[in-house]
């Protein structure tokens, strides 16, 4: 049964809708559109510069011509390093703070703010603090080196090491996403599955493995692919932290460079939007066919668990 009327009255849902599916295809759809198709030309998006059909050639050349080819899917393999590492630790370190903040503890809304609060920063001020707080020449993390007798270059240090850093500020700064959705799905657990696996005799670890674990597998789902893909995304730290170094780019970082310009030292990259359009498809290509295959598997274990 149709419940807005007759006649005209029936068009009312559609013409309520028309706005925000609009913004949606000029905000989105559009911009999107407009990526592939710049992503076939040499687009360099300075003001009154040529623009040429290329094809496939961006692809080409991003892919499988020489060096360039070799140094971009060098920063493909370290975008999914930093995937896994940044997925695996905050993932779990999420999980961990959200079962401590869950009990009964004096103060625990004070630390569940603490925790989230490097969330609402921004990549920006996320990395100026941290760009402090490692710096090398009387840094806080220097001088505490420093009472044992060591020293590190850190953000400044050989590109592994810089690397590490950046995984270890992304966790920091997004870890309170981690902990609140688990939070939120831990508080969804009623307390009778909890007494009825203790009257069982369930010690800590069966009750957590048997009750809370599968009940959690909406939240695990979610924290997963939500750590996977912002974490295959991710850049603007990169920017802030270390700049464009060899050795240290990410495939984001990467195509943001190529197409707005980026010069750090002996390293240029020129403005070539075309060329970052390609990349950015490929990037998308990656997201999708990993969120793809991560969701295909995280569904099955729903079923299995859930139902």
């Amino acid at each position: 049964m149709y419940h807005f009327g007759r006649g005209r009255a029936r068009w009312v849902p559609y013409l309520l809708l028309l706005p925000g599916v609009l913004a949606y295809f000029i905000m989105a759809v559009g911009p999107s559109l407009a990526t592939t198709v710049f992503s076939f030309t040499d687009a360099s998006g300075l003001p009154n510069a040529p623009v040429n059909w290329v094809g496939l050639d961006n692809y080409e050349e991003f892919l499988f011509l020489g060096q360039a080819a070799r140094d971009n899917l060098n920063a493909v393999g370290r975008t999914l390093v930093f995937c896994f590492f940044v997925t695996t630790i905050q993932f779990a370190l999420g999980l961990v703070v959200a079962i401590i903040l869950n009990q009964k503890l004096r103060g625990r809304n004070f630390f569940r703010t603490l925790y989230f609060m490097p969330v609402i920063l921004g990549a920006v001020i996320q990395g100026l603090i941290w760009t402090l707080f490692l710096y090398p020449l009387g840094g806080p993390l220097a001088q505490i080196l420093g009472t044992f007798g060591l020293r590190s270059e850190f953000l400044g240090g050989p590109p592994t090491e810089a690397f590490a850093w950046v995984i270890v500020v992304q966790i920091w700064a997004n870890m309170g996403v981690t902990m609140i959705i688990f939070l939120a799905g831990l508080q969804t657990i009623s307390e009778e599955y909890y007494e009825a696996a203790r009257i069982d005799g369930a010690n800590a670890w069966q009750v957590f493995t048997n009750v809370t674990w599968p009940l959690l597998t909406p939240s695990v789902n979610t924290n997963l692919l939500l750590n996977i893909i912002g974490s295959l995304q991710a850049w603007q730290l990169f920017l802030v932290l270390i700049g464009y170094r060899n050795g240290t780019q990410v495939l984001g970082y990467l195509i943001y460079a190529t197409g707005f310009g980026q010069t750090s030292g002996s390293v240029t990259s020129s403005f070539r939007q075309g060329y970052a359009a390609a990349a950015s498809i490929v990037m998308f290509v990656m997201v999708l066919v990993i969120g793809l295959t991560v969701q295909y598997f995280l569904r099955r274990r729903e079923e299995r668990l859930v139902g």
